[in-house]
């Protein structure tokens, strides 16, 4: 895998993020959970800056963005309050995964940038209630 593909996948990843928020964020209420909105909200605005920033990076790498897909397959039963936090909790945990993956196939600035946003998504895990992990993005590591 090259550094554009690393690229290209961790921006296809990111259209995939932005659509989950916005529907998650479209089963929230600010009126009666706005903590909740808030939190699906910031996150939103991560992803949505993280996948300008990719824009830029596989353009500067010499590609073509890849596209968002038309719509992506959801859970539909995702409903409560809880049930919206795991799920983006989920997401925050493919994105690790997902950035580890440009962390490895990457130099310089991009990994630079990729640990820091890898970094995020672990830690946001945390503001979604999950618990910290000893290889976050890594669950073959964790031989506990």
């Amino acid at each position: 895998m090259t550094v554009l593909d690393a690229l290209q996948a961790s921006l296809a990843d990111e259209h995939a993020a932005l659509y989950t928020y916005g529907v998650l964020g479209a089963r929230t209420s600010q009126a009666t959970s706005p903590a909740l909105f808030e939190t699906l909200t910031s996150g939103y605005r991560r992803h949505r800056a993280r996948r300008d920033q990719l824009l830029l990076m596989v353009r500067d790498a010499g590609g073509e963005p890849v596209a968002a897909e038309v719509a992506y397959d959801l859970d539909g039963s995702l409903l409560r309050p809880p049930q919206l936090e795991r799920a983006a909790a989920d997401l925050e945990a493919a994105s690790v995964e997902g950035l580890l993956a440009l962390v490895a196939q990457s130099t310089g600035s991009v990994r630079e940038w990729a640990l820091t946003e890898a970094t995020w998504s672990a830690v946001w895990r945390l503001q979604l209630g999950e618990t910290a992990e000893t290889w976050p993005g890594a669950p073959e590591l964790d031989r506990a």
